[in-house]
């Protein structure tokens, strides 16, 4: 008799990722093993994993704390930045408890001056993010902040850090890339395989798992699993195919891609921070620089903070074509300037040179809206 977990099990295990981590986190310090928290996604893991410490996802999405948040900071701030900082301030947070450095980037002004506060009671090594991909000094920019970064490992945990470290390093993240790849690459299937909602919990959930191994391990055994029930005519019923892009959804902000599947819709591919756009390219193992190799690839993020922003539009365009789009949801957070301005930019693109619908979601991470996002996500996805 087969053991095996049903697939909703499995991706119950995934969501429950961040709340079981707790206590691995715990476990994993009590082996004086170092953890590192980080925010962003233009974070280089490979450097930290060099030494073998764990890095976890700090960036939290719940209103729980943003009270005690904005005593320090502007209420008209950014959710994301009000919830992390004030899960910092008051110790709510487990992981940002056990992590023994916090590593912050300037994708915005308000994270760049909540990271100053921030490291009054943490130690906090903040990476000075160019604002251009395309130009030549902005790759040997960012590849002297991967070398200070380097550098702040090695003194923060009194190691050495060698090439070969690295080049380790590297591949280990690269094949954990490929395997979050083939999962979500299942978006393609059509009709789908998994919804939308479940594909996130897997996402999300692998950002608070600690072992890089065990982790690869079970993302190609749950994609195996489902292509195989698949084939054996597990489908889901044929509807119209959304996909999601702009600032980072979880937690909280799954009330959007609920939204969207209760209302007759499946999303099978997602753009933002937590699912494709730090996972399509793969760091060149290839290239004897590792701090080069590591250069490119994560210049290569198409973030809003980034202009001209053109890597965004690249990934959408092929994603768009892939997986078989009806039309595109945009998300994004209050305040948000810079993927609030690009809106009108993505609105034109997908209207118009890709000749689907699109709709721009503004949200925060209370739950008063969802009455409002059903209405919305119900008559956006009749008109499909």
């Amino acid at each position: 008799m087969s053991l095996r977990k049903d697939l909703p099990a499995i991706f119950e295990d995934f969501s429950e990722a961040r709340r079981n981590g707790f206590m691995a986190a715990k476990e994993f310090k009590e082996q004086n093993r170092p953890m590192v928290g980080m925010f962003c996604t233009f974070m280089p893991q490979e450097i930290s994993m060099s030494i073998g410490a764990a890095t976890v996802s700090l960036c939290a999405t719940s209103d729980e704390t943003i009270g005690a948040a904005e005593k320090v900071l502007p209420r008209n701030l950014c959710p994301l930045i009000k919830s992390s900082y004030g899960f910092g301030k008051t110790d709510k947070c487990p992981f940002f408890y056990f992590s023994d450095l916090v590593v912050g980037e300037t994708t915005c002004d308000g994270k760049r001056k909540m990271f100053e506060l921030m490291g009054e009671f943490k130690p906090v090594h903040v990476m000075q993010l160019p604002h251009n991909s395309e130009q030549k000094y902005a790759r040997e920019m960012w590849k002297d902040e991967i070398i200070k970064f380097k550098e702040t490992i090695e003194n923060q945990f009194n190691a050495e850090i060698t090439d070969e470290n690295i080049k380790d390093a590297i591949a280990l993240k690269n094949r954990e890339r490929k395997a979050l790849n083939g999962f979500y690459s299942l978006g393609k299937l059509n009709p789908s395989a998994v919804t939308g909602l479940d594909i996130l919990k897997v996402l999300y959930g692998t950002t608070f798992k600690f072992e890089k191994e065990d982790t690869i391990k079970e993302l190609e055994s749950l994609t195996a699993q489902i292509l195989s029930e698949y084939e054996a005519g597990k489908k889901l019923e044929d509807k119209p195919r959304i996909l999601v892009t702009g600032c980072p959804t979880g937690g909280v902000t799954e009330k959007v891609i609920k939204a969207i599947e209760d209302n007759g819709a499946t999303v099978v591919f997602f753009e933002n921070c937590m699912g494709a756009k730090a996972v399509e390219d793969l760091v060149d193992e290839n290239n004897d620089d590792v701090y080069d190799a590591l250069a490119e690839k994560y210049m290569q993020i198409g973030c809003s903070c980034m202009s001209p922003n053109r890597n965004r539009f690249d990934l959408l365009d092929k994603a768009i074509d892939e997986y078989s789009v009806d039309a595109v949801v945009d998300v994004v957070l209050q305040a948000c300037h810079t993927y609030a301005i690009e809106t009108a930019n993505i609105k034109d693109f997908v209207n118009n040179e890709k000749n689907k619908p699109y709709i721009s979601i503004e949200t925060d991470y209370s739950t008063s809206d969802i009455g409002q996002l059903n209405t919305r996500m119900a008559a956006f996805i009749e008109m499909l």
